[in-house]
């Protein structure tokens, strides 16, 4: 699909600089652009690329002063980022707009769908599963019985949504999750072995939550595992049973929360963090890559290190370890000093 110069400046509140036809297909980065691309310019140090770039169309500030001649069509906004952000919006949404039912997907008894509906082949739908206006299941996903699934939802291939999740509006989940796996229970026995203990809740994800590629949400063992509105998971993130996530919440990668866990609103995990289970973390919490949360946090904490503590106090605390070899050489001669 093709847009020319006049029609982005359009959708973008955006004046031209150039030639009003310059058509674009695709968006590029402006150091590897070529003929036929979109690119932008905000960063003041990737300014000598907007000389020699190949894009058919730029973004730049509106206060943009050029020094150089160059070739693209310039359109001018208030602010490049984001408008590039608006433009990778608008052309992910355009690519969501395949309708209907593949004949190679399989759909059960008592399901219901609504308008601007998409199934991709080898896709299977269960029984009484209640799906909103404008959803798109890609190939190959799996959707249990009694799912519900909000409008505008994505799924994308492999993802497998088992029995009895419910699924927001405008979610986004991507290839390969797995959303309501039995959540890791089991009763030690006598003799050494384990029984397994039947997980018998479900998984609740509110509106606008994505949920990245090979991330595992578990179903509670009685009760709801619940993602909270506007919650962000990475891939290759593990939630737990019983787990309680709380709104706007963003978790990067390889990071796992533990059964029963309540993470508040508004708190960022970097990655490879681990939560141990039945604590609870409080609102707008910072919690830096690699660290062990062993206890409960309260509200607006910055952590790192295992055991997780303060931030700040880490940082003093590494400056001496690092040192530690020079000051036990230190000690060592001072001993030698003292025995003489």
């Amino acid at each position: 699909m093709e847009f020319n110069a006049l029609q982005i400046a359009e959708l973008l509140n955006g004046t031209v600089q150039g030639n009003n036809n310059a058509l674009v297909s695709h968006l590029s980065k402006i150091e590897d652009a070529k003929a036929g691309a979109l690119s932008f310019l905000a960063n003041p140090k990737y300014t000598p690329y907007l000389y020699t770039t190949g894009a058919s169309v730029t973004l730049v500030s509106s206060d943009f002063k050029p020094e150089n001649e160059y070739t693209t069509t310039l359109v001018l906004v208030e602010d490049p980022y984001s408008a590039f952000t608006k433009l990778l919006n608008h052309f992910a949404a355009l690519k969501q707009t395949k309708t209907g039912v593949h004949k190679q997907s399989s759909i059960e008894s008592e399901v219901s769908y609504g308008k601007d509906f998409y199934l991709g082949a080898f896709s299977v739908i269960s029984e009484r599963v209640n799906i909103g206006d404008n959803v798109k299941i890609h190939h190959n996903v799996h959707i249990g019985a009694d799912v519900s699934i909000g409008d505008n939802t994505i799924i994308y291939s492999g993802a497998n949504i088992a029995d009895d999740t419910i699924i927001g509006a405008n979610c986004i989940i991507h290839s390969n999750a797995v959303i309501g796996a039995d959540g890791f229970g089991f009763s030690p026995n006598k003799d050494g072995s384990y029984s397994k203990i039947p997980q018998t809740g479900n998984v609740v994800i509110e509106d606008d939550v994505e949920v990245g590629s090979n991330t595992t949400i578990d179903r509670a063992t009685l009760g709801s595992t619940i993602i909270r509105k506007g919650v962000k998971l990475d891939n290759l993130v593990q939630i737990a049973h019983n787990v309680e996530i709380g709104s706007h919440t963003v978790i990067a990668a390889q990071s796992g929360v533990a059964g029963s866990a309540k993470i508040g609103s508004n708190c960022v995990l970097g990655g490879q963090v681990g939560v141990g289970g039945h604590l609870k973390v409080g609102d707008r919490v910072q919690v830096q890559a690699q660290t062990g949360v062993l206890k409960n946090i309260p509200d607006d904490s910055k952590l790192m290190g295992t055991p997780a503590f303060d931030y700040n106090q880490f940082s003093r605390s590494y400056v001496h370890f690092k040192n530690l070899p020079k000051h036990i050489n230190t000690l060592h001669e001072l001993q030698k000093k003292l025995n003489k």
